[in-house]
């Protein structure tokens, strides 16, 4: 057996030509607001990207590069002065923040009308009970990966790798809501390997290269790697050993250009969801 490869960077163009479309159809233009401290090199690269994506949908953007020195009280009046702009319908901080900024506090002086990343307490707990304002960008995306190749988690057992409140837990909220049985595993897991080769989807959300062997695999299990890790040689890979399951597993998602551009495209979605929400549609 070899795996189908799930497509992200082809699914997410697909998502933003339909975002697209529902934004030529708005009274009047979403609007992203992007705030950046620091130079960390890989949340610049990830900055870019979404600039790029709100070019491509018709989204408004404005990004606030800021220096590591700026103090928790002046990100707090840039994020107030946000949530009162009624062009600005999404509010992104991106994460990590630089020593000495308090991220908690910041996500939680977002308005929650504003947060397309899901990560305020209020959107949090929306999600758990079923009725999410808005859903985590990459868990979304892999619903819509799922959603995309067929592969209904109704009646099967996933199995989630990492419990982090970014990807982990709310990624097996989304799953149980689509009525599949869940197992989320992490650092205190007894016997991972077990616990994975009970799963027909394995999502994994670590960050360790080569953590998912292809003996921790089941026969025809669905494996998506939501990791973006570099091994040794600097190449960038997931957390799954992708030739080697690749042999094992019915579909796949490669690293990169798997879960990847697809939370970037989820994003959009959640842009225009709130600008819909803010009376634009």
């Amino acid at each position: 057996m070899t795996a189908k490869i799930m497509d992200g960077k082809a699914l997410a163009a697909q998502v933003k030509s339909r975002v697209k479309a529902q934004v030529e159809g708005l009274t009047a233009r979403p609007g992203l607001a992007v705030i950046l401290v620091g130079d960390d090199p890989a949340s610049r690269v990830y900055v870019n990207g979404k600039k790029r994506d709100c070019a491509e949908c018709g989204i408004y953007s404005e990004e606030y590069a800021l220096p590591a020195s700026t103090t928790q009280e002046e990100l707090m009046e840039l994020v107030e002065a946000l949530n009162g702009r009624e062009d600005i319908d999404g509010i992104l901080c991106q994460l990590p923040l630089p020593k000495g900024l308090d991220e908690e506090a910041v996500i939680r002086a977002i308005d929650p009308a504003k947060d397309v990343d899901c990560f305020h307490p209020y959107n949090v707990g929306e999600l758990m009970i079923g009725r999410q304002s808005f859903q985590p960008c990459t868990p979304a995306g892999v619903m819509e990966l799922l959603d995309a190749y067929g592969i209904d988690p109704a009646g099967k057992h996933a199995v989630v790798v990492g419990r982090s409140n970014i990807v982990g837990k709310p990624q097996a909220m989304l799953l149980l809501q689509r009525s599949a049985t869940v197992t989320v595993c992490h650092s205190k897991t007894a016997d991972l390997a077990q616990e994975c080769r009970q799963a027909d989807i394995l999502v994994s959300a670590v960050g360790r290269v080569g953590l998912i062997t292809a003996d921790m695999v089941k026969d025809g299990a669905v494996v998506i790697d939501v990791a973006m890790n570099r091994n040794a040689e600097g190449k960038l890979c997931g957390d799954v050993c992708y030739e080697e399951v690749a042999q094992k597993a019915s579909y796949i998602t490669p690293v990169p250009g798997g879960v990847g551009p697809m939370t970037r495209a989820m994003l959009m979605v959640n842009t225009l969801t709130a600008a819909k929400r803010h009376g634009k549609g």
